[in-house]
C-alpha cells in the first residue's frame, strides 16, 4: 500500500502562464528589482483595484511598514489594530517605535467592531490621545464593515490602513477590499489565494505617496550617477521573476476564488446535518472569497472541542489549525492597551481553519470531511 499523502492546509496553485513569465525574465536576463514582468504586474494589478497606483514589494509586512510610514507614524505613537489578526499586521507598528491599541472583533464578520472603534476613538478623543492611524484588517478573504469604519475615523481626522494581505479578491459594496482607505496592502505568500512565493503590494489614490514607497523600497537612492541617499530606505522591492509569477496568478484570480468558495461551501453542506459547526458568516454587506475555510465549534452542542477535531485530523495527516490567537493574548503585546470585550477570545478559543487549497481534489476534501465526521461521531 502507498503511503498517505498529507493534506495541507493551503498550497500554491499555479496556472498555465506564471512559467512562460518566469522564463521570459530569465531569457532577457531581467532578474533584478526592475523589469517588464514588474511593470506589467503592477499595471494589471492597478486594473483590478479599482485604478489605485500600485508598488510591488518583498512581502506583505514590508506594505505595512512603507503604509504606516506614508502616514507618519513615528516614535511614540499609538495605532489602533485588531486583536484578531495575525502578527504581521502588527508588528511593523514597532519597527516604527509607536504602540499597538486593540479593538476587539463583531461577530458579524469576525473583524475589527465599529462601535467598539468608534467608543475607543470618543475615549482617546476626550483624552487628547488619539491614534496617529488605525489599520484594518479583512481577514480569511472577508472584508471589514468599513463604512462605519470609516465614518468613525473621518469624525476624528484618522488616516485608515486596510491590510488586505488575506483578501485579493475580496469586495467590500462592490469595492475591491483594499480600495475603500487612502491605502491598502495586500500579500502574495505562498499559502495566499494568488501568489508569488512572496511579495506582497501597496496601493493609493495618491500617486505621490506610491512614488515615495517605490523610492524607500530600493534603499532610498536618489536618481543620481553615483549611490547618493538623503533619507533612509528598504530593501524592499519585488523582483521582475516573482512579478512574472504574479501575473500568471492574477489572470487566474476569478478561477481561485470561484474554487475556493466552492470548497467552503461543499464543507457547509457536509455539516449541515451536524449541530455545533458552523462556516465562518457571510456578511450580507461583502463578497467573501473563503480564502480559508474557517468554523466556529460549539462544543457544548458538538461534543468535541476544536482541539480534539485539530488531533483527529493531524492523526490522519490533515493539516488544521485553529484561528489566530488575539494579539492581547500574546506575550509580545501582553502590556498593550485594549478596548472591546472578549469575542476575539471566543473566536480564537472555538475557531478552526480547515483545509482549503483552490486544488485540492474533491477526493482529497471528502476525506477531510469523514475524518471530521467520525470525530464527532457522525461517520457515514
Amino acid at each position: 500500500m502507498g503511503q498517505r499523502k498529507r493534506i495541507y492546509l493551503s498550497v500554491p496553485h499555479m496556472g498555465p502562464n506564471e512559467e512562460t513569465y518566469v522564463l521570459d525574465a530569465f531569457r532577457s536576463n531581467w532578474l533584478s528589482t526592475v523589469g517588464p514582468n514588474l511593470e506589467a504586474f503592477e499595471r494589471d494589478f492597478s486594473a483590478r483595484m479599482a485604478g489605485r497606483h500600485a508598488v510591488a514589494l518583498a512581502s506583505g509586512t514590508a506594505g505595512m511598514h512603507l503604509g504606516l510610514r506614508l502616514l507618519g507614524v513615528g516614535e511614540g505613537d499609538t495605532v489602533f489594530c485588531p486583536s484578531l489578526t495575525f502578527v504581521a499586521s502588527v508588528n511593523p507598528v514597532t519597527y516604527l517605535g509607536a504602540k499597538p491599541v486593540f479593538i476587539d472583533s463583531d461577530r458579524a464578520s469576525w473583524n475589527m467592531d465599529p462601535s467598539v472603534l468608534a467608543d475607543a476613538l470618543a475615549e482617546k478623543a476626550r483624552r487628547n490621545a488619539l491614534p496617529k492611524a488605525v489599520i484594518v484588517v479583512h481577514l480569511y478573504g472577508q472584508s471589514a464593515d468599513m463604512d462605519p469604519i470609516m465614518e468613525a475615523c473621518r469624525r476624528y481626522d484618522v488616516p485608515v490602513l486596510e491590510d488586505a494581505a488575506e483578501a485579493v479578491g475580496t469586495l467590500y459594496k462592490g469595492r475591491p477590499a483594499g480600495t475603500i482607505a487612502p491605502l491598502g496592502v495586500y500579500s502574495f505568500n505562498g499559502n495566499k489565494i494568488i501568489t508569488t512565493t512572496s511579495g506582497g503590494m501597496l496601493v493609493s489614490d495618491n500617486r505621490e505617496w506610491i512614488d515615495r514607497a517605490r523610492y524607500w523600497s530600493q534603499q532610498a537612492r536618489e536618481p543620481r550617477v553615483e549611490y547618493h541617499h538623503v533619507d533612509v530606505g528598504y530593501n524592499y522591492r519585488m523582483s521582475n521573476v516573482l512579478a512574472g509569477i504574479g501575473r500568471g496568478q492574477l489572470e487566474v484570480l476569478d478561477e481561485r476564488v470561484a474554487q475556493r468558495r466552492a470548497v467552503a461551501f461543499r464543507y457547509r453542506d457536509a455539516f449541515a446535518d451536524i449541530d455545533g459547526i458552523e462556516l465562518m458568516p457571510q456578511a450580507g454587506f461583502g463578497f467573501h472569497t473563503n480564502w480559508l475555510s474557517c468554523f466556529l465549534v460549539d462544543e457544548g452542542k458538538l461534543g468535541v472541542s476544536r482541539d480534539a477535531l485539530i488531533a483527529a485530523l493531524s492523526s490522519e495527516d490533515i493539516e488544521s489549525r485553529p484561528v489566530w490567537k488575539p494579539m492581547h493574548m500574546q506575550p509580545l503585546f501582553a502590556q498593550a492597551e485594549r478596548f472591546g470585550g472578549d469575542v476575539s477570545a471566543d473566536l480564537y478559543t472555538r475557531g478552526i481553519c480547515l483545509p482549503s487549497s483552490s486544488s485540492m481534489s474533491v477526493e482529497d476534501q471528502q476525506r477531510v470531511i469523514d475524518v471530521l465526521r467520525a470525530a464527532v461521531g457522525r461517520g457515514r
